[in-house]
């Protein structure tokens, strides 16, 4: 039992890293930059521990760009307050990111705009051979480990881990919690200690300074603990945090 829960564990944890790391602070937003070997090491390390829930860097940067352009508005790639249920939200926002990612729709450059591509990869990473491997893997060590039966409960989880981490955000953070800051979207920070989201949850707070590295910090219990493996990686000079950012999406939702 305990290996299944701590496999869970890692792999929501280490998924969740990377999309808020690489996907949502990097890709969509730029606030740090890496060299472009570095670059190739994250998309690797994204298909790893994002498994069979891969999200696009491109696919995500753009879809969420759009986002802030527009949120909560008719726009908006996934807002509740235009979709009546949580289900319908994420199938819209599936979809959205599908033609994004496949390149199906015209896009603004102001939402493509440097944002990582590596079209080989992704092609690979987000196919359904990849996807069954991973998968695979997941059955397999619960083949092994899973002791009780309500353990496979997790399993579907684990299948589709990225859009529960989205869900939990673009639903619940913007319905639930409180506001530091008021902006023109409906935006809030969903958890005062975010041990769930990894800094996610700030939502209120990124809404108010889209291109901040730090989710957190506005109060004092506010921990991003992804901005403290942030701060690492640039002591380290993996990483370059921006403090005048190229890519700041207040200036986009004006732009509007």
């Amino acid at each position: 039992m305990k290996v299944i829960l701590i496999f869970f564990a890692a792999h929501w944890y280490l998924s969740l890293f990377f999309q808020t790391f690489f996907l949502h602070r990097y890709a969509a937003h730029k606030a740090f930059t890496m060299n472009k070997f570095t670059e190739k090491i994250f998309f690797v390390l994204t298909w790893i521990f994002q498994g069979s829930n891969y999200l696009s860097p491109f696919g995500y940067g753009v879809m969420h760009r759009m986002h802030h352009a527009f949120a909560d508005t008719e726009n908006d790639p996934h807002s509740p307050k235009y979709d009546e249920t949580i289900w319908k939200m994420m199938w819209k926002t599936k979809t959205i990111y599908s033609d994004i990612a496949n390149k199906r729709i015209p896009l603004e450059t102001r939402f493509t705009e440097g944002v990582p591509q590596w079209e080989e990869f992704d092609k690979f990473a987000r196919s359904w051979p990849s996807r069954l491997f991973w998968g695979s893997v997941y059955v397999t060590v619960y083949l092994v480990f899973a002791n009780v039966w309500w353990l496979w409960l997790l399993l579907p989880i684990q299948f589709l881990m990225s859009p529960v981490h989205g869900a939990i955000i673009n639903w619940f953070a913007h319905k639930y919690g409180y506001r530091n800051f008021a902006v023109g979207d409906t935006s809030k920070n969903f958890l005062p200690v975010d041990f769930l989201m990894m800094g996610e949850s700030y939502h209120n707070n990124h809404h108010k300074y889209g291109s901040r590295a730090n989710f957190g910090g506005i109060r004092w219990h506010e921990l991003d603990p992804t901005y403290v493996v942030i701060k690492l990686l640039d002591r380290l000079n993996v990483i370059q945090i921006v403090k005048q950012n190229q890519v700041r999406l207040e200036s986009v939702r004006k732009a509007a």
